[in-house]
């Protein structure tokens, strides 16, 4: 399986992956975020993105004053930088978005350990899927989210699934 906790794998990727790849590495964005544990989540790394995607990365934070702190000095000088709080399934969450170059960037920090957020969880288990289903099924997850769904909508639907996506993902068992 893919190590995702690295963003190694991208250099041979697609060119949309390998340009993620440049990107993160020139500016140093997770070097930068080392001691917040991030990982790259979403549609990118598995290749299933559309044009507009943008580079999701998780962050496990303790002191969150001090995350937050870290992403102004790190990251406040980034166009369209913005960064707000709030709760998500109960969780104290502090979401920043920015952009570098033609990428929209969107730091979502959590005090979990990362490989515990829903984010990485759900990116797995849609690898682990899109490795079963093959290459007709990730097309057909691309063609959902280009009509406008998001991405676990489109893997329930295809999956049928019922009731709340973003958990039924999580039980789903492959």
């Amino acid at each position: 399986m893919t190590d995702f906790t690295s963003i190694e794998y991208l250099k041979t990727g697609n060119q949309k992956q390998v340009h993620a790849f440049e990107v993160l590495s020139q500016n140093k964005v997770l070097i930068n975020l080392a001691q917040f544990d991030p990982i790259l989540v979403g549609t990118i790394p598995i290749n299933i993105d559309i044009k507009n995607s943008d580079l999701d990365i998780i962050c496990y934070w303790k002191n969150k004053p001090n995350f937050i702190a870290k992403l102004n000095t790190l990251f406040g000088n980034q166009n369209e930088f913005r960064i707000k709080e709030t709760p998500i399934d109960n969780q104290e969450t502090v979401i920043t978005k920015f952009k570098i170059n033609d990428f929209e960037i969107e730091i979502f920090g959590q005090n979990i350990p990362t490989k515990n957020q829903n984010g990485y969880k759900h990116m797995i288990i849609e690898y682990e899927i899109l490795k079963t289903k093959g290459e007709n099924f990730r097309l057909e997850i691309i063609k959902l989210k280009q009509n406008g769904y998001k991405t676990e909508p489109a893997f329930a639907f295809l999956l049928g699934l019922n009731g709340d996506s973003y958990s039924e993902l999580l039980k789903y068992q492959i």
